[in-house]
């Protein structure tokens, strides 16, 4: 399949059978001389950032009566009651039923304590078979869950509910509850058919009609309604799962028929899940506050929980608690760095910045401004500690590969430096072959490979390092998600032409086209991404994969509502303070 992009000049190619999918995907450094202008001042810009709102006292004064094991016993025989009604189900129960009661531990945040159960369940579902009279919810919400379990299941099941001409009947337009689980479905699209394609349109443009006929109606429509707002801001498939779980927890209570049972277990995991993670916050903010890097640094941003809101999309089950502080000690130095390439670093600093990561020498630091030595020398001691306790706990050294990643992270970033102190714009080919480097997804998926796989091997180390085709198109994906929301303030502030710019100056649209056009790529990119969940020759396991698709799913969180990160965004405030800060009522 190619899909070409023809207003913006960029094509997109899907090779099969590998099912690649890319711009030309190497660092170019190239530059046309028309492409350049007046150089720039290399006069220290200031990112304008407000502190943090979540200090060192604020989460050491947390107490979160959900630690510890005063509430475990209840939990667990709660568990028990469900693990029994998930086992009575694998031959005695209606297929709907079974799907419904699936979807409700994915939605209430519970299914990864019912993995087995939940996918013994799915393999009894006959899926090739369709049901006569099938109604177009079951259908819908059958491909959905079987899709995303990674189960080969053709969109030809929505067959019965296409006309002569492939197009989707009119009926089932008064078929709310149907469509809007289609709707859901049509997200996990793989193929280069278009039937779920024009599932989308279809099914966004009949949802819109029903909110607007439905704004106020009685209690079950005002449901319903809440529902496909929901999904109509973001899809469930690109949604955080944490936030998703905190968000749906609130409504199942109201749903007519919800499970009480299965709510008390979703208050209470949620709760119990939450107090895990404010511990994992403790233990970092003592490590933050150790290196003294937010008050030596004081140009760059303070966002450690922000850095750990990260982690949490990426992992959150508590067993993973190792993995997800890692992560955000990695997160947290690539915030700075980019910071000091961004906003505070000369170009001839960055130069020697970058010549010293490449070395990954103590001796390199020797010809940095100081700040540049309070960076280098903790970002060098943590980075080995990380790899020696690998090596202690696994037998393997890993820091080559850590090392590697943070030298192409520098070199990509030192390329935007030298276009924006040149004057210089990339061509939107130019910019994404470096920007996805850039945005620094490989090397946060590394670190959280590296820390959540045991026994990690030299084989999936090397695989990785080459980026494979899964990690780049999560990172393009970051890449043109953070794009739409944060260039307009980065190029007030003083920044290279980001990939919406790009588009503009090259092919001469508006900002809206680009936009436009970069939403489809997006979705575009899902799709191949889709394709990877259940291709059977990825040498990654399910659990990382999870990872690699959880990434994109927060950052659409992240920068759905504006800045995440470098701002005091009011919408992260709340999405944080929710997951991290607010037990549930029970």
């Amino acid at each position: 399949m190619v899909s070409i992009l023809s207003n913006i000049g960029m094509m997109v190619t899907f090779n099969r059978p590998s099912i690649t999918c890319f711009f030309s995907l190497r660092h170019s450094t190239s530059a046309s001389a028309m492409n350049i202008i007046t150089p720039i001042s290399t006069t220290r810009r200031s990112g304008n950032y407000e502190p943090t709102i979540w200090d060192f006292q604020f989460i050491h004064s947390l107490h979160n009566p959900y630690a510890g094991d005063k509430y475990m016993k209840r939990f667990n025989k709660l568990k028990k009651e469900v693990n029994k009604k998930l086992m009575m189900m694998v031959e005695g129960s209606q297929e709907l039923e079974k799907l419904e009661l699936i979807d409700s531990l994915e939605r209430l945040g519970l299914s990864y304590h019912f993995k087995d159960e939940i996918m013994q369940i799915l393999r009894s579902i006959n899926y090739q078979n369709i049901t006569p009279g099938d109604s177009l919810y079951t259908t819908a919400l059958k491909f959905r869950l079987l899709r995303q379990h990674g189960f080969h299941i053709s969109q030809d099941i929505l067959n019965d509910f296409k006309d002569e001409n492939g197009n989707l009947k009119q009926r089932i337009c008064k078929d709310t509850k149907g469509l809007l689980e289609l709707y859901e479905a049509s997200f996990l699209s793989t193929e280069t058919k278009i039937t779920l394609k024009n599932a989308t349109r279809f099914t966004v443009a009949h949802l819109k009609i029903y909110v607007d006929n439905h704004s106020c109606g009685n209690q079950d429509d005002n449901i319903i309604v809440e529902l496909v707002v929901h999904a109509l801001e973001l899809p469930r498939h690109w949604m955080m799962p944490r936030l998703e779980t905190e968000w749906y927890i609130k409504i199942y209570g109201r749903i007519p028929n919800a499970n009480p049972l299965l709510l008390e277990l979703a208050k209470l995991d949620f709760n119990i899940v939450q107090a895990a993670h404010q511990q994992d916050l403790k233990i970092l903010s003592r490590w933050w506050k150790s290196t003294s890097l937010a008050e030596k640094l004081s140009f760059s941003r303070d966002r450690l929980v922000e850095d750990f809101f990260w982690s949490v999309g990426l992992v959150f089950e508590p067993q993973h608690s190792f993995c997800r502080r890692m992560v955000a000690k990695n997160i947290a130095f690539i915030v700075i760095i980019d910071d000091i390439y961004d906003v505070y670093g000369t170009l001839d600093e960055l130069e020697i910045f970058t010549h010293a990561v490449q070395r990954w020498d103590v001796k390199a630091m020797e010809q940095l401004p100081d700040y540049m030595k309070i960076c280098y020398l903790s970002l060098f001691n943590t980075t080995n500690e990380m790899a020696y306790h690998i090596l202690i706990q696994q037998g393997i050294n890993v820091l080559p590969y850590l090392t590697k990643q943070w030298a192409d992270l520098c070199k990509a970033y030192l390329q935007e430096a030298r276009w924006y102190h040149n004057g210089y714009k990339p061509t939107l080919e130019e910019y994404m072959n470096n920007a996805w480097i850039s945005i620094a997804t490989p090397l946060v998926l590394l670190h959280a490979f590296i820390f959540l796989i045991n026994p990690t091997t030299k084989e999936a180390l090397e695989s990785l390092n080459k980026y494979p085709d899964i990690i780049r198109r999560c990172a393009i994906i970051n890449r043109f998600i953070d794009d739409l929301a944060t260039s307009s303030d980065e190029l007030k502030r003083g920044d290279v032409p980001k990939s919406i710019q790009c588009c503009m100056n090259e092919k001469g649209i508006s900002e809206e086209e680009a936009r436009k056009h970069i939403n489809l790529l997006i979705k575009e990119m899902w799709e191949v991404m889709n394709k990877d969940q259940i291709s059977k020759e990825m040498l990654f396991s399910e659990e990382f994969i999870r990872i690699v698709l959880n990434f994109s799913r927060t950052s659409h969180c992240m920068y759905q509502h504006g800045d995440g990160h470098g701002i005091q965004n009011s919408h992260i405030k709340s999405y944080i303070s929710k997951l991290l800060f607010e037990p549930l009522i029970m």
